[in-house]
């Protein structure tokens, strides 16, 4: 089981903005689920936006008007009979706090009153809602998370992201079409929140090393040029210092290793994937001075199955097998991930 704190830790890597000083009380709190961590960033969070004013933005609006206002309907005019009322049905923008994130926001709040959360952080949901009485809510299972952030919108990044982890990651659906709160992450949610938590680490901890941290893409390295229909290749992490390489393919599963007539091995599908994407890279740098690409699979440890830390020399290239152990204190996670560091770029923390 990863302690709340961890998760905390975790969240603060990928979503920086955690880190800026309005956040920070929020590291000393002792938390019972990932609900209640969740209440306490979006909480906190709303009300920054509250001082700055809640995003607006132009929405559709139609309704029948005694004063014409924007674009008329006649058809729909005459047929809603709003002439013999004296109105007509208009069609026009109206500039409101009703816009798709606080829609989001709103609903994402609601929710978690129903979770296992204290009768303190209810309070203060509720209080936050009061400035959202003219924002709708949505259907959470229609909700569309692509969207577009600007130079206006951004400090809502982190927050529709925080709603995002919590519809997608804590709202259960029962057999019945009842939903409830649970309090703990799915495993899905957390592989997406698992993988972004080492890709920022590096980021963050590495940048004066001269480390550069990316997912990246890369293609098919084909003999005739001839890539048609051929997908794209997306590593998780991509760590390169000088001319050393090391790509890592972070999991996270409830089981980590497979077992075939009793046998218990590496997944083959990500054994296959990560040396793929070794061989790929390797090629990509032929006629380039470097050091041979490194890969990695950095499995999240579980409790069953315990750490292993296996490396294999195939076909010239190192490809090793690991865990990371969430479940400790958190400056023993940072060492995991500085060791290897330290061992496949030759590169420390300052």
């Amino acid at each position: 089981m990863i302690p709340i704190k961890n998760v905390y830790y975790m969240l603060a890597y990928a979503f920086r903005v955690l880190n800026e000083q309005g956040y920070k009380s929020i590291e000393t709190e002792e938390f019972h689920n990932v609900a209640e961590l969740c209440t306490a960033i979006l909480t906190k969070g709303v009300a920054l936006q509250l001082k700055r004013g809640l995003g607006k933005e132009y929405i559709i609006e139609t309704e029948p008007l005694t004063s014409p206002r924007g674009k008329i309907d006649v058809t729909a005019s005459i047929k809603d009979l709003s002439m013999i009322r004296g109105q007509l049905v208009c069609t026009y923008d109206d500039f409101s706090v009703n816009s798709y994130m606080n829609r989001i926001i709103k609903t994402t709040l609601e929710l978690l009153l129903k979770a296992r959360i204290s009768s303190k952080r209810k309070k203060e949901i509720k209080k936050l809602l009061i400035f959202f009485g003219d924002v709708d809510t949505l259907a959470v299972h229609t909700i569309n998370w692509s969207m577009r952030f600007n130079r206006n919108n951004q400090s809502y990044r982190m927050l529709v992201s925080i709603c995002e982890l919590v519809i997608k990651g804590l709202l259960q659906t029962k057999a019945n079409g009842s939903t409830k709160m649970m309090d703990f992450l799915d495993d899905q949610k957390m592989h997406h929140l698992y993988e972004k938590f080492i890709l920022e680490y590096y980021n963050t901890e590495y940048k004066n090393q001269k480390v550069k941290a990316a997912a990246s893409w890369m293609d098919w390295q084909v003999d005739d040029d001839f890539r048609d229909m051929l997908p794209k290749m997306k590593t998780d992490i991509t760590l390169t210092c000088g001319n050393r390489t090391l790509i890592i393919d972070a999991k996270y599963y409830e089981h980590n290793l497979q077992e075939q007539f009793g046998k218990v091995s590496i997944p083959t599908d990500n054994l296959y994937q990560i040396f793929t994407y070794v061989k790929t890279k390797e090629n990509e740098l032929k006629g380039v001075s470097h050091e041979k690409v490194s890969g990695m699979l950095l499995y999240a440890q579980t409790e069953d199955e315990g750490a292993f830390d296996y490396e294999y020399q195939i076909m010239g290239n190192r490809i090793c097998v690991r865990t990371l152990d969430l479940s400790g204190d958190f400056s023993t996670i940072k060492k995991q991930l500085d060791e290897v560091a330290a061992k496949y770029l030759l590169v420390r923390t300052a």
